[in-house]
């Protein structure tokens, strides 16, 4: 991770909410109280960021999922090209209740998703009634709005990250009851003890949430990185030196000369098959 203390400073992540809505779990983390403002211990939210990207970066290299959460507005975007660029699962426009817990419901749905997505390119869509046809169409709008960055959604995560865990109760409780690990920015409105990895900073202002995902991104492109790595490993050769110990590496053979002479010999041609047949010497 190379960023700083006063890069989180410079992006605003030291800023909570108002001390009448501030959490009292969030306690740990807070620095101070000023002007009826929750300052955030930056110190504090360093540590806990190079923690989670050493977890998301390991999940990562071991081949697994890490599912991206995010719907408040000024999230969507960056989520969506981070969760994009390192080709993780996302969702951004709503979280379907059920999607973790209600794993196989989900999945129908997806493989019903994709099917009208094969009848649309292959043309099959055209030629359905046109009321029938409409109507899938009205579907597939809803489906597109639901499922947006889960259509290879096949197997459940093995993280997930979330932006503002107080917005995405839902999603931090099924991942908790299914034990799946929650990276998670927590406001001083939150409670961190849900998450297993907490980073506690602003969740609301978009330079704070940039910056905390993309370091969160590139932690998953290098675990990606790691796992082709070591998927692939180059194959290195070691030179062989011989030693000069006086003696040849190789045995010396030595050839009599009676077996010299008779693998010279001509080969005689057989008339009657047509075939060349070796003369040999018997030696005795």
């Amino acid at each position: 991770m190379n960023i700083t203390v006063k890069d989180l400073l410079d992006a605003g992540v030291h800023f909570g909410h108002q001390t009448r809505r501030w959490n009292p779990r969030s306690g740990p983390y807070i620095f101070d109280h000023r002007n009826g403002v929750s300052i955030i211990d930056l110190e504090k939210t360093h540590t806990c960021l190079t923690a989670a990207a050493a977890y998301v970066e390991e999940a990562a290299a071991k081949g697994k999922e890490v599912l991206f959460v995010a719907t408040k507005p000024q999230a969507q975007e960056v989520v969506r090209q981070a969760a994009k660029s390192t080709g993780m699962p996302f969702a951004v426009n709503r979280w379907l209740g059920g999607t973790l817990t209600n794993f196989a419901t989900i999945k129908r749905s997806l493989d019903k998703y994709r099917t009208y997505l094969r009848m649309e390119q292959d043309g099959s869509l055209l030629k359905m009634h046109k009321k029938e046809g409409a109507a899938v169409r009205r579907e597939m709008s809803r489906m597109l709005r639901n499922f947006e960055g889960l259509l290879e959604y096949r197997e459940l995560p093995a993280a997930m990250i979330v932006i503002d865990t107080k917005l995405e109760e839902i999603a931090v409780n099924e991942a908790n009851r299914l034990k799946i690990p929650v990276i998670g920015l927590c406001d001083s409105n939150s409670d961190p003890t849900l998450l297993q990895y907490p980073i506690p900073g602003n969740d609301d202002a978009a330079k704070s949430i940039r910056l905390v995902v993309e370091v969160l991104t590139q932690a998953v492109q290098a675990g990606l990185a790691r796992r082709k790595v070591e998927r692939d490993p180059r194959k290195t050769v070691t030179p062989v030196t011989r030693q000069d110990t006086g003696d040849s590496a190789q045995p010396e053979v030595n050839i009599s000369k009676e077996l010299l002479d008779a693998s010279s010999e001509p080969v005689a041609e057989d008339g009657a098959a047509g075939k060349g047949v070796r003369v040999r010497k018997i030696i005795k």
